[in-house]
């Protein structure tokens, strides 16, 4: 999440007195739409810089730092005399410095949130239901802005693909089970760990082991949410958690959704051969 002094340095490098560099009103929106999707200024009816701000304290995270990336590009490419003059702006800030400083803010913030999109990407392709599919993204977009939600929808998430996979194997389950005997339940129905798979004690062990600690993952999940999530009433003095605790239960539900929606594919590939 970008700090209010680095949005600051990015406002300082592509702001110009409400310009954003040397783009037209419609260069501008064409510009962002091609990156993200969106026509800031048509969204906001604001000034290009005022619609970049305002898009920067409420746009996603991903799509905020693929928008700067892509500017970054831009301006390394068009304004690179800035750059390699070592030209200053009205505040006698060095370009060169704000250039170096955005670029690492920026690569920063891809990173963090490129790994949590690309399962999330591949998840959303396994999965036929479109109802999961927009749990994902809702999951996705509120890390940022609603960690509370982001860590409800978590749990909601884990428990629509078990639900799936066992309805799909022919074994409804009670809507009243608990997340945890859920998960149990799917992996019974999965035959996880496969028993006529074990060659031997250290695997036999190091299987139960494994399988066990993704009941563990589980039941943190669902005890994250409980305390911390949306989906129960909250006394005044609530206080959420951060968006690295939304980052950590999401991730936790997707990696533990891949790998039971990956062995249930595997079952259903095999009735096929």
């Amino acid at each position: 999440m970008l700090s209010y002094i680095e949005k600051g340095y990015l406002d300082e490098l592509f702001n110009r007195g409400g310009y954003v560099l040397d783009f037209s009103m419609n260069d501008f929106d064409e510009f962002t739409f091609q990156s993200i999707g969106i026509r800031l200024c048509e969204k906001y009816h604001l000034s290009k810089g005022k619609s970049l701000r305002e898009f920067t304290n409420e746009g996603d995270s991903y799509k905020i730092a693929k928008l700067y990336k892509d500017l970054l590009e831009f301006y390394s490419v068009y304004f690179s005399d800035e750059i390699e003059e070592n030209k200053k702006n009205n505040r006698g800030t060095s370009f060169k410095s704000l250039y170096i400083k955005c670029k690492d803010i920026i690569n920063r913030e891809l990173s963090n949130s490129s790994n949590l999109m690309s399962e999330a990407e591949v998840l959303k392709i396994k999965f036929s239901s479109e109802y999961i599919n927009s749990q994902i993204d809702l999951m996705l977009e509120m890390v940022d802005r609603n960690p509370t939600e982001a860590i409800g929808k978590s749990k909601e998430l884990l428990e629509s693909c078990c639900k799936e996979i066992c309805n799909n194997l022919g074994e409804n389950k009670k809507d009243n089970l608990k997340l945890t005997q859920l998960v149990k339940e799917t992996f019974r129905c999965l035959k996880i760990p496969n028993e006529s798979m074990i060659i031997d004690e250290t695997e036999d062990k190091i299987v139960k082991q494994i399988t066990g600690s993704l009941n563990g993952l589980a039941s943190g999940i669902n005890d994250l949410r409980n305390h911390y999530g949306s989906g129960h009433g909250r006394e005044r003095n609530f206080k959420a958690l951060s968006k690295k605790h939304a980052e950590l239960s999401v991730g936790a539900s997707i990696t533990l959704t891949r790998y039971l929606w990956d062995s249930f594919r595997e079952i259903e590939n095999s009735k096929n051969l």
